[in-house]
């Protein structure tokens, strides 16, 4: 239960026949609400006719019973889950994006953070474009409607567009007749597709969303790959397949996607349990339980006591109607909802040397809060494991962390912050079993700039999640 604040979820479905496909969409976005709790939205295309809808918060309250019935029918449906990397938190930024074009509208759902985002959209503006959001989300939309006006076709309107977007994007987009799915080529973010029963096709973030609607996974996107899905089949275009260093962003395996998730061949419960296995035998201790943080470390927690003898135990009870703590938009806000959201067991520490396992710590405010719990339930030492090294450097892809200025690991040291944090031991996963975390990875190569520094794409000038957000004063004139 770190502070990182992550990305979004997409999700598509394509139906032999016309029917209620906001309800199945409605229950994809259910199953990837973990990866965005800010805002939500779904388009329904009936015969080339879209209805939407979107709004701030949470899934099950944006769409109402009564919304889902004025979504209608349909045989294709897109739908998003958004916690916003660019640009802040209002209806305005909540995706879908809905065009309407000449050449027919056009519905388009991102995962990930460009990282060039601010100079196409100087290029865009100086062009006459106007923007009404202040996501990057909306210059992939223009890119692509740009190019839509000579390309014969809106999957090579797409390819093109994929010539001059840079940094981390798993797309699902919508045209009147067809469904495609784009992931960017390093593959930073994941993005699969499976069948339904009926012979259609579903594609999203992560394959628990396939398995809430009942669809069967067939496989993940290749980093670079384009799939169109139509009515009459699918097809993958490849121009982009190999043209990039595989980059899988490590954090879905360490946090961001659910443990029953399998991400690229990977599963994400098995690499979990791999981490704490590690950390068992880099970091041992004498203790007498070990507890995980709900939900990234229990997994861990199991891995760690397999490996290390000491028995698991629940220590934490957790507030399943509160989200995680990283949507909090302030640190007293982030606190109080540890406050509500985590209750130790008492009768589970009391008196015992606790080895606790949680995914990173970036700030270490919310560590601190944790470790307070277990020593006011009575602990009689805590002993801190992390599944991730230290988090040193700023993500670019899709995480919202795009500065140093707050990462505790850049100013302390280990035993500094075990003192802050206020345990009797702390560490880290070691950066070189990181590879090994997913065995199984078919993406090809993993991303770990967040600790090691090494960044595989060039990094943006403009870091800011707010840079297309200023006030009066602070615009300069260009010189």
């Amino acid at each position: 239960m770190s502070q990182l604040r992550e990305e979004c979820g997409v999700f598509g479905i394509l139906s032999k026949e016309k029917r209620d496909v906001a309800s199945t969409a409605y229950y994809g976005l259910f199953a990837l609400q973990h990866r965005g709790q800010e805002s939500c939205g779904i388009v329904v295309n009936d015969d080339g006719l879209f209805t939407s809808h979107k709004d701030t918060g949470l899934v099950n309250d944006v769409f109402t019973p009564d919304e889902m019935k004025k979504l209608g029918l349909g045989d294709m449906a897109v739908g998003h889950v958004r916690y916003g990397t660019t640009g802040n938190s209002n209806r305005a930024n909540a995706q879908p994006i809905v065009v309407n074009h000449i050449k027919g509208p056009m519905a388009l759902c991102h995962n990930g953070n460009l990282v060039n985002s601010f100079e196409l959209r100087e290029q865009l503006e100086m062009d006459g474009s106007i923007f009404h959001t202040t996501s990057d989300t909306e210059v992939i939309s223009y890119i692509i409607t740009k190019e839509r006006l000579t390309a014969p076709s809106i999957e090579e309107a797409l390819c093109r567009a994929m010539r001059r977007i840079k940094g981390a994007f798993s797309l699902v987009v919508m045209s009147p007749s067809k469904i495609l799915a784009a992931r960017d080529p390093h593959g930073f973010r994941p993005l699969c597709f499976g069948t339904l029963p009926d012979g259609g096709f579903v594609v999203a973030s992560e394959s628990c969303a396939l398995d809430a609607v009942g669809a069967t996974l067939v496989r993940d996107l290749e980093p670079g790959e384009i799939i169109v899905f139509e009515r009459d089949g699918m097809r993958s275009i490849r121009e982009h397949c190999g043209t990039c260093t595989p980059s899988l962003c490590v954090f879905e395996y360490i946090y961001f996607a659910r443990p029953d998730s399998v991400v690229d061949g990977a599963s994400v419960h098995e690499a979990r349990v791999r981490a704490g296995a590690f950390l068992a035998k880099k970091h041992p201790v004498d203790a007498d339980i070990v507890v995980g943080v709900p939900d990234s470390g229990l997994d861990a927690a199991i891995g760690y006591s397999r490996e290390s003898g000491i028995p698991y135990g629940m220590g934490f009870i957790k507030n399943r109607y509160i989200g995680r703590t990283f949507i909090s938009p302030g640190q007293k806000s982030r606190e109080d909802k540890v406050r509500i959201k985590l209750n130790p067991i008492a009768s589970v520490v009391r008196g015992k040397r606790v080895v606790l396992i949680d995914d990173s710590i970036v700030r270490g405010t919310t560590s601190k809060r944790i470790v307070g719990l277990l020593r006011d339930a009575g602990a009689t030492e805590v002993h801190f494991r992390v599944t991730a090294p230290p988090f040193l450097n700023p993500c670019y892809y899709g995480t919202d962390i795009d500065s140093r200025d707050n990462l505790i690991a850049c100013h302390h040291s280990i035993p500094e912050i075990a003192e802050i944090i206020g345990v009797d031991s702390l560490g880290y996963l070691d950066l070189t079993d990181v590879p090994c975390l997913a065995e199984g990875c078919t993406c090809g190569g993993i991303c770990d700039a967040c600790f090691s520094g090494h960044y595989t794409t060039p990094v943006p000038k403009k870091k800011a999640k707010s840079r297309f957000e200023y006030k009066k004063s602070e615009r300069r004139p260009k010189e």
